[in-house]
């Protein structure tokens, strides 16, 4: 196990004795169609606030900041797909708003991010691909605890907030801090490496159709993250400017 939302621990159990079994193709399917109601959700939001409608902008991002935080929680521990584009449309409100706020802060940064992201996903997908970069179990072990000891740092910093403390590294736009954000978008990036290795060993052990949908929540889960990620260290980077 290495992304905490994926269970790479494959049961006999769990594998299709009848019917069809999961597939690569489905799950990309999956996953674009996620990212469709991700993209719309992100849009609407970003046009309340670009045109003026700040109380529904900001309950949008918070609002779909809360439910999709919850619903990450319920679908990682009961694999209820149905909830996964519910999920996927709450992100989407939520990156709209976060994203509509950078991009009136430093103007050109969401397109940066963007693009940022797909570079890495794809970057990443040829390293899997061409097998420079293994996911074996030692790699896995590594990116697991590195990404919970960053989710615990996140949590602390969250908590620290409502007493009017924050973790300096986190934050700061300097030198420290920008290398300590470059730091992080790495392991969000080979987060992904994990996610692809969930859906094709997943295939390729017959697990049942449905888990394709997991494995794109997955997926979707570390590009959000990544995003978010990317644009915090480019902003922090024009603030040195």
């Amino acid at each position: 196990m290495a992304n905490p939302i994926l269970n790479n621990n494959f049961a006999e159990q769990e594998r299709v004795l009848q019917g069809e079994p999961m597939t690569v193709n489905g799950a990309i399917q999956v996953t674009a169609f996620l990212g469709v109601l991700l993209v719309a959700g992100a849009a609407f939001s970003w046009s309340r606030y670009m045109l003026g409608y700040m109380d529904m902008a900001t309950m949008l991002t918070w609002g779909g900041l809360i439910a999709g935080f919850i619903l990450a929680l319920v679908i990682t521990f009961t694999r209820q797909k149905f909830l996964i584009p519910f999920y996927a449309v709450s992100e989407g409100f939520a990156l709209g708003g976060i994203s509509a706020m950078f991009e009136a802060s430093y103007p050109g940064i969401v397109s940066q991010a963007v693009a940022g992201t797909f570079a890495a996903l794809f970057s990443m997908l040829i390293l899997y691909r061409t097998n420079v970069i293994r996911c074996t179990d030692k790699f896995r072990s590594v990116i697991f605890i590195a990404t919970a000891s960053i989710a615990i740092v996140y949590l602390i910093d969250f908590i620290g907030h409502f007493f009017g403390l924050q973790v300096p590294l986190i934050n700061s736009s300097s030198t420290a801090g920008i290398a300590v954000s470059a730091v992080i978008c790495v392991f969000a990036a080979l987060n992904l490496i994990v996610d692809f290795d969930f859906i094709e060993r997943g295939a390729q052990n017959m697990l049942p159709k449905d888990m394709e949908w997991y494995g794109a929540f997955g997926l979707m889960v570390t590009i959000v993250w990544l995003y978010l990620e990317i644009l915090r260290l480019l902003a922090k980077l024009q603030d040195r400017r």
